[in-house]
C-alpha cells in the first residue's frame, strides 16, 4: 500500500510526531552547529516544505525536509562548496530579508528504522519534487549524502561520486535513487557540514578513545575524523554531492 504523504502546513497537529520520529542518523551528524541552529526552524517557519508519510495504521514512517532559496541572487549563482550548511543559511537569510526564492533544496529524507527497505526514500523524494513543482519552482537541488560512502572513508569523494554500474547508474544506492528520479551530478560539496568538538564529546558520541593524533575512522562517517589530542579537539568535515533535479 502506498503511504499517505502530507505536509505540516496541511497537518500542523502532526508537528510533534513528525519531529519526534525515530531515525538512524549517527549521533555526531546532528552536532553540526549550522544544522542545530537552522534545521528545527524549517518545521516552525516553513511547514509547507516539511512532508511526512503515514502507513495504513497512521504511524509516521518517513519525513522529508526542504527549503526554498534564491540561487541566482547576487553573489551566488553556483551551488556552494559548503553545501548543506550554506544552503540552510541562505534559505533563512532570504526568508528574513524577503528575497524571492527561485530554487528548492532538499535538506533531509529520513525513514523510520522499522520501515526501511520499503522504497519510502524514493517516494519521499518524488513527493518533494512534486511539492516544489506545485509551488512554481523549476528545479530541486540536493546536497546528497551518499549512503554507502561510509564503507570507503578513504576513497576521494570525487572518485566515489562518479563511480557507475554497467547500466550507467551511480554505484551508490542513494545517488542512484536521485539519478532514477531524473537528477544529474552538478559538483562535489567538499565541506558540506562540519562538526568540531572536544575529545570528550567525540568519545561520548562514538565510544572511541580519540587519543591518537591523525585520521580516525568512525562508524557512519563518510571520511575520517581528524583528531588532535594535544589540542583537545577533533574535526569532521563531511563531503556531499550536489545533484540537480529539473522539474
Amino acid at each position: 500500500m502506498q503511504p499517505k504523504i502530507s505536509s505540516l502546513a496541511d497537518r500542523p497537529d502532526m508537528l510533534e510526531r513528525v519531529v519526534g520520529m525515530a531515525d538512524t542518523w549517527p549521533e555526531f551528524t546532528i552536532q553540526d552547529l549550522v544544522g542545530a541552529a537552522h534545521f528545527p526552524r524549517i518545521a516552525a517557519e516553513l511547514p509547507e516544505y516539511v512532508l511526512f508519510a503515514e502507513d495504513e495504521q497512521g504511524e509516521i514512517v518517513a519525513n522529508g525536509y526542504s527549503v526554498p532559496f534564491a540561487l541566482q541572487a547576487e553573489g551566488r549563482g553556483r551551488l556552494p562548496g559548503n553545501g548543506w550548511d550554506t544552503v540552510l543559511v541562505w534559505a533563512f537569510s532570504d526568508l528574513r530579508r524577503g528575497v524571492r526564492p527561485d530554487t528548492v533544496s532538499a535538506i533531509s529524507i529520513s525513514v523510520a528504522p522499522h520501515a526501511q527497505g520499503r522504497g519510502l526514500s524514493g517516494a519521499m523524494l518524488s513527493a518533494m519534487r512534486d511539492n516544489a513543482r506545485a509551488r512554481g519552482f523549476r528545479e530541486v537541488v540536493a546536497p546528497v549524502r551518499p549512503n554507502a560512502k561510509h564503507l570507503e572513508p578513504h576513497t576521494p569523494i570525487e572518485e566515489y561520486a562518479h563511480r557507475v554500474r554497467p547500466d550507467g547508474l551511480p554505484q551508490d544506492p542513494w545517488l542512484r535513487v536521485h539519478a532514477r528520479a531524473g537528477a544529474t551530478i552538478d559538483s562535489v560539496a567538499p565541506a558540506s557540514m562540519t562538526v568540531a568538538a572536544s575529545l570528550a564529546d567525540w568519545r561520548r558520541w562514538t565510544g572511541l578513545p580519540f587519543d591518537t593524533r591523525g585520521d580516525i575512522e568512525v562508524p557512519g562517517a563518510l571520511v575520517p575524523v581528524r583528531c588532535e589530542p594535544e589540542r583537545g579537539y577533533a574535526v569532521y568535515v563531511e563531503p556531499n554531492v550536489w545533484m540537480r533535479h529539473p522539474l
